[in-house]
C-alpha cells in the first residue's frame, strides 16, 4: 500500500488506516481474537495508521492494540485520543485540562505499550478549556517525546486556527464520505491553507454506502447505534438507502464493490486525505488492498457520476 503525507508537519502513513473502535467498543460483543488477526493482516496488507482512543471500552481497545503489536511497534503509527472525564467505566463529560492530558497520555502510553504516541488528538473540544492551553500543554508532550505531532477531532475551522498558531496541528479527524459532506464549505479549504492533513472517519457512509447498514431495531441491545443514531431508525433508515444505491449502480458497472469505489473517492479528494475504515473482521486473503486501490482509484473516482 502506498503511504501518504498528514499535512506539512511530516507525519507519514499508510494511505488507508484501520478505524480499530468497533473491535472493543460501540458495534456489539467483541471478539478479540479476531479482533488480533484483523491487526495483524491488516499490517501485512501494508495498512499501518492504527487509530483508537481511550474512550473505546473505555481503555480496552488501547489495550488490545498493545497486545497486537507486540514485537511489531516500529512497523506502525498509532493514533489515540484525549478529551473525555472517565468515571467507572463511563463518559460523564468532556476534560481536556492540562493536567487531565498528561495524566491520561500516560494511562494510554501505559496500555498501548509504548514510549511513545505518534499522533494524539483531542478527541472532543472541552468549551471549559481554552484550545490554547490544549495545544500548549501537547507541545509540552512533544517535547517530552512522549507524543510525536499533535491532532484535533470534530473541530471548527475558528479552533483549529487558534490551536495551530500556539502548536502545530498535523491532522484533523472529522466525519467524510460521499454521503457525509458537511467539512466541505469551511473545515477543509482551512486544513488546506494551515497544511493540516485530514483523517475522514467512517468512509463508508457507516455502512449505507456498502448496502451493510442495518436498522435499528435488528441491532443488539449493546450496540450504540441502537439508540444513538437516528440515521438507522424509521423513515431515516430507508430514505438513506436509496440516497446510497447510486453508489452500488456504479460498482456493478464497474465489477468492484461499493467499499472500494467509496474509498476511492475520498483517496482521489486530495493526497493530504487518510480515509480509516473500522473493521471487525480480517479481509480475505483472497483480495488484496493493494492491487484495488492502487491500480483502481484513479478509474473509478473519475466516474462523472461521482461528486466532486
Amino acid at each position: 500500500m502506498k503511504k501518504r503525507k498528514l499535512g506539512k508537519q511530516g507525519l507519514e502513513v499508510s494511505e488507508i488506516g484501520l478505524g480499530c473502535m468497533g473491535m472493543s467498543y460501540a458495534y456489539g460483543a467483541p471478539d478479540d481474537t479476531e479482533s488480533l488477526a484483523t491487526i495483524h493482516r491488516s499490517i501485512e496488507l501494508g495498512c499501518t495508521f492504527l487509530d483508537t482512543a481511550e474512550i473505546y471500552g473505555p481503555f480496552k481497545n488501547e489495550e488490545l492494540i498493545g497486545r497486537a503489536l507486540k514485537g511489531r511497534r516500529n512497523d506502525v503509527v498509532i493514533a489515540t485520543k484525549f478529551g473525555f472525564a472517565i468515571e467507572n467505566g463511563t463518559r460523564t463529560g468532556v476534560n481536556s485540562r492540562p493536567a487531565h492530558i498528561k495524566k491520561v497520555v500516560d494511562a494510554s502510553l501505559k496500555r498501548l505499550q509504548t514510549d511513545r504516541i505518534d499522533l494524539l488528538y483531542q478527541h472532543r473540544v472541552d468549551p471549559e478549556v481554552p484550545i490554547e492551553d490544549v495545544a500548549g500543554t501537547v507541545g509540552d508532550l512533544v517535547s517530552a517525546g512522549k507524543v510525536l505531532y499533535f491532532g484535533l477531532s470534530e473541530a471548527s475551522a475558528a479552533t483549529i486556527r487558534r490551536a495551530h498558531h500556539v502548536f502545530p496541528v498535523a491532522a484533523l479527524q472529522s466525519e467524510y464520505s460521499l454521503f457525509e459532506r458537511g467539512v466541505e464549505d469551511e473545515i477543509l479549504p482551512t486544513l488546506r491553507e494551515l497544511g493540516i492533513g485530514f483523517v475522514p472517519y467512517s468512509p463508508l457512509g457507516r455502512g449505507f454506502l456498502t448496502g451493510t447498514a442495518k436498522r435499528a431495531e435488528e441491532l443488539p441491545d449493546e450496540d450504540w447505534r441502537k439508540e444513538h443514531d437516528p440515521r438507522i431508525r424509521g423513515e431515516n433508515f430507508d430514505r438513506n438507502v436509496r440516497i446510497a444505491e447510486f453508489v452500488k449502480d456504479i460498482a456493478q458497472e464497474k465489477r468492484a464493490k461499493a467499499s472500494q469505489i467509496a474509498l476511492a473517492w475520498i483517496l482521489h479528494q486530495g493526497d493530504d486525505m487518510v480515509p480509516i475504515p473500522g473493521t471487525k473482521r480480517q479481509v480475505s486473503r483472497g483480495e488484496s488492498w493493494r492491487r484495488r486501490n492502487r491500480t483502481r482509484a484513479r478509474r473509478f473516482a473519475q466516474d462523472p457520476r461521482l461528486p466532486r
